[in-house]
């Protein structure tokens, strides 16, 4: 029985090739002839999407920075994006269409599937979708992404001549999009920072470290955050005046151990520029008479109100490291460096002369109590519980400070043992001063 079912289909293949042999004519041959021809260039177009997109950037900048004309078409057909993928998929539709188109007729005069419609319909899908999809797709976009500087120095050129060839289709292909991507835009929905937080929160798992958390937290806010927020206030500065003999101001250097240090003339709102203390290393042998003022620089002014993100760049632009942060009114509030603005992505950057934040700004009794400084900042104390930064938005007005909150909420400066209930949260006046309030126990309502 296996002899006879093995002959039924040498039989049967020998019919069929009988068939082609006895159809087989000189078009047929330069149809199958064009369709490998269409197969190769199917596969090129198609890997050439690949190797163009995966060029790293600094492959880029060698083809920039080169002088070579292919390398410069290269950069030209890599700098309007649209326009080169409009083109290759435009041309790889061109060429898939005639292959299918092609192929049928190949078929149809090889084959009768006269008595057989659908075997004949399934046949030529099954076969030709196969062989364009492993030959001219898959194959080729694998290829390409190994070895995708051969790709683009060998069709750089006839991309080029088909971005012309095809320039209408191409034109209407990429405003079309345009015009989608703007109705896109408009419709797209609006996600409020406090949203965001929350969507790093419910995706964080147990795995995923404290520290990576509280950074992405810290980039979703950093456009949201004002310089008053946090800088040092002027309270805090260590300043020099200008009448500081050479001798005094080489003390108050070594004591403070600050590597700027503004400069002022009669007091703190009449700034004369910045002392960088590297400046001071060629004259340490100087007499007290030196004159140390020539060293200073022009100091950086900038608004309580100004967002953090801008001021950031500015410090890249200018290469700073500190800025004067003034009122409405001109007067000095304080002072913002670079690392008060990285802090508030990466956490607290502490040196050799910084003292761990939290032995300075708040104190943990138990779950429930605390002691902070009245100086500690909002931002800080809802960093410390884990808070939406919106939470006294409606009772803090322009305070930016712990006892500022609390001034807002009075009107006055409150006795010693003061409480007062503000949200969840009970403030009780620790320490106090005609001026300010020095220090205040926090008690979480559970």
């Amino acid at each position: 029985m296996e002899i006879l079912h093995t002959a039924s289909i040498g039989m049967i293949a020998l019919i069929l090739i009988s068939a082609i042999i006895k159809s087989f004519t000189l078009g047929i041959f330069v149809a199958i002839l064009f369709v490998f021809l269409l197969l190769i260039a199917s596969a090129l177009i198609s890997g050439s999407e690949n190797a163009f997109f995966s060029l790293t950037p600094s492959e880029i900048d060698v083809y920039r920075d080169s002088t070579a004309p292919k390398h410069q078409l290269i950069i030209r057909l890599l700098e309007k994006p649209k326009s080169l993928l409009a083109t290759i998929l435009i041309t790889n539709n061109f060429v898939n269409t005639s292959i299918v188109i092609i192929s049928t007729y190949i078929v149809a005069n090889l084959f009768d599937f006269t008595s057989f419609p659908v075997l004949g319909m399934l046949i030529q899908v099954v076969v030709i979708t196969s062989m364009i999809l492993f030959i001219g797709e898959i194959l080729p976009k694998v290829y390409a992404t190994q070895n995708a500087k051969k790709i683009v120095l060998l069709m750089a050129s006839n991309l080029h001549f088909l971005s012309r060839a095809f320039y209408p289709l191409v034109y209407i292909m990429v405003k079309s999009s345009s015009l989608i991507d703007k109705r896109i835009t408009k419709k797209g929905h609006n996600i409020s920072i406090s949203e965001l937080s929350n969507v790093i929160d419910i995706t964080s798992g147990t795995s995923t470290p404290k520290q990576e958390t509280q950074i992405l937290k810290g980039i979703v806010n950093f456009g949201d955050i004002d310089v008053k927020e946090i800088m040092k206030s002027r309270i805090d500065v260590v300043a020099m005046d200008s009448e500081t003999d050479f001798v005094n101001l080489l003390k108050i250097v070594l004591d403070t151990g600050y590597s700027r240090m503004p400069v002022y003339t009669e007091n703190f709102d009449k700034i004369d520029g910045i002392l960088y203390i590297k400046d001071l290393l060629p004259h340490l042998n100087e007499t007290k008479d030196f004159k140390w003022m020539q060293l200073i620089h022009p100091a950086f002014f900038v608004p309580e109100n100004k967002k953090i993100n801008d001021l950031l760049k500015e410090f890249q632009e200018k290469k700073i490291h500190l800025a004067i942060v003034v009122d409405e009114y001109g007067g000095t509030s304080g002072i913002v460096t670079l690392e008060d603005i990285l802090e508030e992505i990466v956490g607290e950057i502490n040196d050799e002369f910084d003292v761990a934040t939290e032995d300075i700004e708040y104190t943990k009794i138990d779950e429930y109590n605390y002691i902070f400084e009245g100086k500690t900042t909002l931002n800080d104390f809802y960093k410390v519980f884990g808070l939406e930064e919106k939470v006294f938005d409606d009772i803090k007005g322009e305070s930016d400070t712990i006892a500022g909150l609390i001034l807002e909420n009075q009107g006055k400066i409150p006795e010693k043992n003061t409480s007062i209930q503000l949200g969840n949260f009970i403030f009780r006046i620790e320490a106090v001063d005609s001026r300010r309030i020095k220090r205040i126990k926090v008690t979480i309502i559970p």
